[in-house]
């Protein structure tokens, strides 16, 4: 690293420019710090650093959380029957009420969290490895085998997803978790592969690429040292993207009966209101908490990827930095007149 140090006024005439005087690390006496592997993946994931992607990441691990311990949070099992608490509004036995034959909504909710958060993440690893692995290859290959894997992304473009999933649920009884992630991982690839394939194509014109090529570095290592750190950002966004159609695909099949309701998610629990008729009695405390839960997790995935849109669009991060900047000075951000410090004014007529 290099160190610039100004000279003095006292050392030069007046009315001379201000010189610098470059020194090396060498010359300095400090050698230059290697950087270790917690300061790499630190600045690869430095798109989750501002408030949105924070916010947005402490909601979505609020509800792993419960998907993960929800065995222990939940005060009763989901099919647990009371009998003599049909219709029951939240009280101090059951927070979120119970169903029309006595179930406790708060407990269904968060097993049906567990089934929300699987199904999601694991259909966003599935569609987001599809995605790398055609993307990247398609954009850096040339000729027949790029127009090829280019020509599979259209195809699943145009691939309608609710008919696939429907023939393949009514081929099962009981279609487990995996099975519907699998599906939805499936469909969901294609854009995320158009988006990484435009970007390896400009990739792979750059310096440092062409500078591998001629090395004789293999394809392997050329793709996953020199390409996929400068691709992280598109791939978080492209994960965090297909977590949200993943989980709105699912609640939305379940809620129109596509997905068996023995399978505990929020859309199944919506489902069950509406067949009961919660709605139309008022029942709020049946269908508004899985409702607002969708709502949540969707608020905080959005979060998460305004936070890596901020990160990646220059001017949005410029902007986001200035009003940063302008808040801690105590300046409104909304402000339409540029406010003037008048102490730099005194060190100008000074």
């Amino acid at each position: 690293m290099n160190t610039i140090v100004n000279d003095s006024t006292a050392q030069r005439p007046a009315n001379t420019p201000a010189t610098a005087t470059v020194r090396s690390a060498a010359s300095a006496g400090t050698a230059p710090k290697k950087p270790t592997f917690w300061s790499k993946l630190g600045t690869a994931f430095a798109m989750f650093r501002n408030r949105k992607s924070i916010a947005g990441l402490s909601i979505l691990g609020f509800f792993v959380l419960v998907a993960i311990f929800a065995d222990v949070l939940a005060p009763y099992s989901p099919t647990k029957v009371d009998n003599t608490a049909r219709f029951q509004p939240p009280s101090a036995e059951h927070w979120l009420g119970t169903t029309h034959i006595g179930e406790d909504v708060l407990s269904q909710v968060i097993h049906g969290t567990r089934g929300v958060i699987v199904v999601g993440f694991l259909a966003a690893i599935i569609a987001t490895v599809i995605a790398i692995v055609v993307g990247v290859l398609s954009g850096y290959l040339r000729g027949w085998r790029s127009e090829g894997l280019s020509a599979l992304t259209n195809v699943f473009l145009v691939i309608p997803g609710i008919p696939l999933i429907i023939i393949v649920a009514s081929m099962f009884e009981d279609p487990p978790l995996i099975l519907i992630a699998a599906v939805l991982g499936l469909i969901g690839w294609a854009w995320g592969a158009r988006v990484l394939r435009a970007q390896t194509m400009s990739l792979r014109s750059r310096d440092f690429v062409q500078a591998a090529r001629a090395n004789g570095e293999p394809l392997r290592r050329i793709i996953a040292v020199e390409m996929l750190p400068n691709l992280m950002a598109l791939i978080a966004a492209s994960f965090v993207g297909t977590v949200t159609a993943a989980i709105i695909g699912l609640t939305t099949l379940s809620y129109i009966g596509i997905i068996p309701v023995t399978t505990y998610n929020w859309g199944t629990i919506l489902n069950w209101a509406s067949a009961q008729g919660a709605f139309r009695q008022g029942q709020w405390w049946w269908f508004l908490p899985p409702g607002l839960c969708i709502a949540a997790i969707g608020v905080a995935l959005s979060l998460i990827n305004f936070g890596i849109d901020e990160y990646v669009n220059p001017r949005l991060r410029s902007a986001g930095e200035r009003a940063r900047a302008m808040k801690k000075k105590g300046m409104n951000v909304n402000d339409t007149v540029t406010v003037v410090r008048t102490d730099m004014k005194t060190e100008e007529n000074a």
